[in-house]
């Protein structure tokens, strides 16, 4: 069974399950730019963020790449390098 769904312009559709990696990316920056994370892109499959320390972190979909970064930023702010 494939689901459609309407996106963007008249005639246009996409799957139900198809992210908007725009909106998704302008999401993850805003929820964590003031965490020390930034240049967030989503590439052949991999979403990924640099933190302000310079480590890459990865993961396969946005939720998960979110709950990568929580994790590495509630370990950060435990070992006392927080912002």
């Amino acid at each position: 069974m494939t689901g459609t769904a309407k996106a963007g312009t008249a005639g246009q559709r996409r799957t139900v399950f198809a992210v908007d990696q725009d909106a998704v990316l302008a999401a993850l920056g805003e929820a964590w730019a003031d965490g020390g994370y930034h240049a967030f892109s989503a590439d052949h499959g991999t979403w990924s963020a640099i933190s302000s320390a310079g480590q890459v972190l990865t993961r396969i979909t946005a939720d998960e790449l979110d709950r990568k970064i929580r994790a590495h930023w509630q370990a950060k702010q435990s070992q006392g390098g927080g912002r």
